[in-house]
């Protein structure tokens, strides 16, 4: 008996408030982690066709910009109901083009709903000011500054694959609230989620140009969407060596950028270490550890090393492992490449003497959790980011020595301290070189208001809600000469 052929769905690219087929005629064929088929086809947009993009956007933004604040509002705030309606369709495209469980899929879309709504409210509370000539000594009282913040023109926003639509709408919705048109390059393996989430947006009423989906290869057409000279503004989450060629190539541009991490947790000696473990546990393996936030490295003292890996190797050995369908933990990763990367890191660390207490196993992409003690700075695993289900443990012999193996690092997200003592913990804080420090906690984005950003290798700028939105305006001062 025959199979029957099920048609892979073609997905359009969107411009100009229409649904397009690329006159290119090619379609990318997107892959699901861990189902061995097709999920969709994405456009393989022209060079050609981006300039359309660019010129419907800038023509378009001019009225965009014109909008008042409640009228622009309107429509953000409808295209959070959308989203709410659509979450299940969304969520169900979620999990199988990148691998996250169904529920997670829904507390994505969900949380991008509120990060919406909450971005609407956070851009009405944003003042201009005035400024009176004769507060500075010599001045003029003839003289009033009025001070106001103004939209860049057109945002081009890149996001990736792990938060498919989180990630972009929070790149999206600040750009629109501020009174920017969007150009919107989604991670092509993520490209059939965001398609979904700008369905939703289309949805919404929103007027043609200001918001325009171009899907393809970043190999085809990244450079030439970051150096095109119709783009005003670029908002980048990715890798740190994308990010860094981005930088050179995106000249006097501004740019916000989130890039990788080696995010570390130091495990104090006077540490709760139940605690400790099952931060550590949930922040290095959720999703697989795809997450730019992961912890990826445990800087234990010696004097507990023992006791808090022996908690580690229990929890790690109770994870859930398998396809998304079934709610595990530990998922697939997003393709080949990733699960070979990850599978690299393991054997060199073995190879030079670490010891494998549990996981190293490999199925396909699925990389089974994995412990490895006795990790020294020699070893790759101990700077490279790994961004999957592995955490090593560096022993250390004091604070000092682990705040600079912390910071020996050429990343600088953030940095987890597990410590009964507060007043070691800030003064802890106060010498790591990174964006952020928990205390007591796992690393991780959020709650969206406030402010993200990482140092050295893993990004400039500042994101977080109130952040978004200054960096995607500019200040302009207005001179009213009174006499």
């Amino acid at each position: 008996m025959t199979p029957s052929i099920v048609a892979t769905r073609e997905y359009k690219f969107f411009m100009d408030g229409e649904w397009r087929e690329s006159r290119s005629g090619e379609t990318i064929d997107i892959h699901s982690p861990y189902l061995p088929e097709v999920i969709g086809k994405v456009q393989a947009v022209s060079r050609v066709e981006v300039d359309e993009a660019i010129e419907a956007a800038h023509l378009a933004q001019i009225k965009w910009a014109d909008k008042s604040l409640q009228e622009r509002s309107a429509y953000l705030y409808k295209w959070a109901d959308e989203l709410v309606h659509m979450q299940d369709e969304i969520a169900e495209t979620i999990m199988k083009e990148v691998g996250k469980t169904l529920a997670d899929a829904k507390k994505e879309v969900v949380r991008t709903a509120d990060f919406i709504r909450y971005t609407v409210g956070e851009a009405q509370h944003i003042n201009g000011e005035s400024m009176r000539g004769d507060n500075f000594p010599g001045g003029s009282k003839s003289k009033l500054a009025i001070v106001e913040r103004v939209p860049l023109g057109v945002v081009l926003a890149i996001s990736p694959f792990n938060y498919p639509v989180n990630l972009s709408a929070a790149k999206i919705a600040p750009a629109l609230i501020a009174g920017n048109a969007v150009i919107f390059k989604p991670a092509t393996q993520g490209a059939l989620s965001g398609t979904k989430m700008i369905q939703a947006l289309h949805k919404a009423g929103l007027p043609n140009g200001i918001i325009n989906l171009i899907t393809g290869r970043g190999s085809d057409i990244g450079d030439y969407l970051v150096e095109h000279p119709g783009i005003n503004m670029i908002s980048f989450t990715g890798g740190t060596k994308t990010g860094k060629n981005l930088a050179k190539k995106s000249a006097m541009v501004p740019l916000v950028m989130e890039l990788g991490g080696k995010d570390p947790a130091i495990v104090r000696e006077d540490a709760d270490l139940y605690e400790a473990a099952n931060h550590i546990i949930s922040g290095a393996f959720s999703y697989s550890g795809q997450r730019c936030t992961a912890i990826k490295r445990v800087l234990v003292h010696e004097n507990v090393a023992d006791e808090l890996v022996k908690q580690l190797r229990v929890e790690v050995e109770n994870l859930t492992v398998g396809s998304p369908e079934d709610g595990n933990t530990v998922v697939p990763l997003i393709d080949t490449k990733s699960a070979d990367f990850v599978e690299g890191l393991i054997k060199d660390a073995a190879r030079q003497g670490a010891e494998v207490l549990t996981g190293n196993k490999r199925e396909g992409n699925l990389i089974y959790p994995t412990l490895i003690d006795y990790v020294n700075t020699e070893m790759r695993i101990a700077w490279e980011e790994p961004f999957g289900p592995v955490l090593p443990i560096i022993r250390c012999t004091s604070d000092e020595e682990a705040v600079n193996i912390a910071n020996k690092s050429e990343y600088g997200l953030q940095t987890s301290i597990f410590t009964r003592d507060i007043n070691k913990a800030f003064a802890l804080a106060s010498k790591i070189e990174t964006g952020s420090v928990q205390i007591n906690g796992r690393s991780e984005r959020g709650p969206d208001h406030f402010p993200f950003l990482g140092v050295k290798g893993s990004g400039m700028g500042v994101q977080g809600i109130r952040k978004s939105i200054d960096s995607m305006t500019r200040e302009k001062v207005i001179v009213l000469n009174l006499s």
